[in-house]
């Protein structure tokens, strides 16, 4: 095969074969084709795009170009979850134990957060003592005792995918539909569960901002999963706003842990219920989203999710007693109320600004060095539709005493837009896509 007529034909649009799509990852990830010659490829994926059959095939060739691991022993209860991302998610640390409270054996490798969307790993080391590394011995034990594990992402899984990924970063090629959709598959396809719930986010804080093109990624993961044997169901979920009223590590594990008692912010128990009665149905297809959701739902409120994720957090190295109280881990923190500047109805959210404002305080990395401060954030007062005057607070931050934060407190003034009517919302659910 040469990689030059494997370029010129993709440039022309015209469809490649599995066989030299996986030479071209396979050549790529040897090293044995140059960047300059990739970087081509990709550009012509961007302008052209791919077929179904095409991506299929590229995020098969990333999965499998690196360790696969491997749950036959588990049958076929493996359901893992994804999010591609928002600013004050929270839902892994409800959806785990809640799924596996349910029967269902939820393997979970998650990663660190940059810029404005905060990362699962960096939250669960909010938590004293909490252990997010695991070996491959351990990870399966973790399931077996617990039913989930929840670790760092591992770089002996899908390492095509990293490098491709480094390659699109540098050549204005990651906004591509196919590209984006196989990079995000070939990591849930090598983490080897047999079902696969994606929870594709809209709006400000997300990477897609509308609807349309959330269903169009939606369509071509779901596409994907199916064709590579997994049952794959996906959310279209609205991000126009914070999710929940936390934003910050320690903060969203404190909410995550008022939900799992049946006390959490609405949209968070809504959408951690939903997910996790898909999950229920990638495990059974004869189940109904009906009955799933009611089991989930009892689930919850029988407090059984929540020894779930004490136990297997003490199992990681946190102390029990803490999930009684996280009043002493904010040490330092001092709290200071912002007002709006004028009254009137919430009408919209800049959701991307606030997880900026988040990452001003220290909650988040602006690059991969930064340090993160498990305990600042902000709480969000009043959210979408919500009534403000000038004298009713509508965030509340939380910062280390003596830091000053003017500017994180002008970008939050900008970050609201106020009306004189009620506005119409975008409901939680935008969408549901399946095979």
């Amino acid at each position: 095969m040469r990689m030059t007529d494997v370029i010129e034909r993709k440039r022309d649009g015209k469809a490649l074969t599995g066989e030299e799509i996986k030479a071209l990852v396979k050549g790529y990830t040897e090293d044995s084709i140059p960047d300059y010659q990739m970087s081509a490829f990709l550009m012509a994926v961007y302008y052209e795009g791919m077929s179904d059959e095409e991506v299929a095939a590229l995020t098969d060739a990333m999965a499998t170009s690196g360790e696969t691991l491997d749950y036959a022993s588990l049958g076929n209860k493996t359901v893992d979850k994804h999010s591609t991302g928002g600013v004050g998610d929270k839902t892994t640390f409800v959806v785990a134990p809640l799924a596996a409270s349910c029967g269902i054996i939820v393997p979970k490798m998650s990663g660190r957060g940059l810029g404005h969307t905060g990362g699962t790993i960096d939250k669960l080391e909010a938590i004293p003592g909490f252990k997010t590394d695991a070996t491959k011995e351990e990870f399966n034990t973790l399931l077996k005792t617990y039913g989930m594990a929840v670790v760092g992402q591992t770089q002996d899984l899908a390492p095509a995918d990293k490098k491709i990924y480094a390659l699109r970063d540098v050549t204005a090629t990651v906004e591509s539909l196919p590209l984006i959709a196989s990079s995000v598959m070939s990591k849930k396809i090598a983490a080897g569960a047999k079902g696969i719930v994606l929870d594709v986010k809209v709006g400000s804080g997300a990477f897609m901002k509308s609807a349309d093109e959330a269903r169009k990624l939606a369509s071509t993961m779901v596409s994907i999963g199916e064709a590579l044997g997994r049952k794959t169901i996906a959310l279209l979920t609205n991000m126009d706003q914070p999710l929940g009223y936390t934003i910050g590590n320690l903060l969203e594990v404190e909410e995550a842990i008022d939900t799992l008692k049946g006390e959490g912010p609405e949209d968070v128990t809504e959408l951690s219920v939903q997910l996790v009665a898909r999950m229920l149905m990638c495990t059974d297809e004869s189940i109904t989203f009906d009955k799933a959701y009611e089991t989930v739902k009892a689930k919850l409120l029988s407090g059984e999710a929540l020894e779930k994720f004490i136990s297997y957090s003490e199992s990681r190295g946190a102390d029990r007693a803490l999930f009684s109280s996280f009043s002493s881990l904010y040490e330092g923190v001092e709290t200071i109320d912002l007002y709006p500047e004028q009254e009137g109805y919430i009408h919209r959210f800049d959701t991307q600004g606030i997880g900026r404002a988040a990452m001003w305080l220290g909650a988040g990395r602006a690059d991969k060095t930064s340090q993160i401060d498990p305990a600042v954030g902000l709480k969000l007062l009043k959210k979408s539709g919500d009534f403000v005057s000038t004298d009713t607070p509508w965030v509340r931050l939380y910062v280390r005493k003596g830091t000053s934060c003017e500017d994180t407190k002008r970008l939050l003034q900008e970050c609201i837009e106020l009306g004189a009517a009620a506005p119409d919302t975008l409901p939680l659910i935008i969408d549901t896509v399946t095979a």
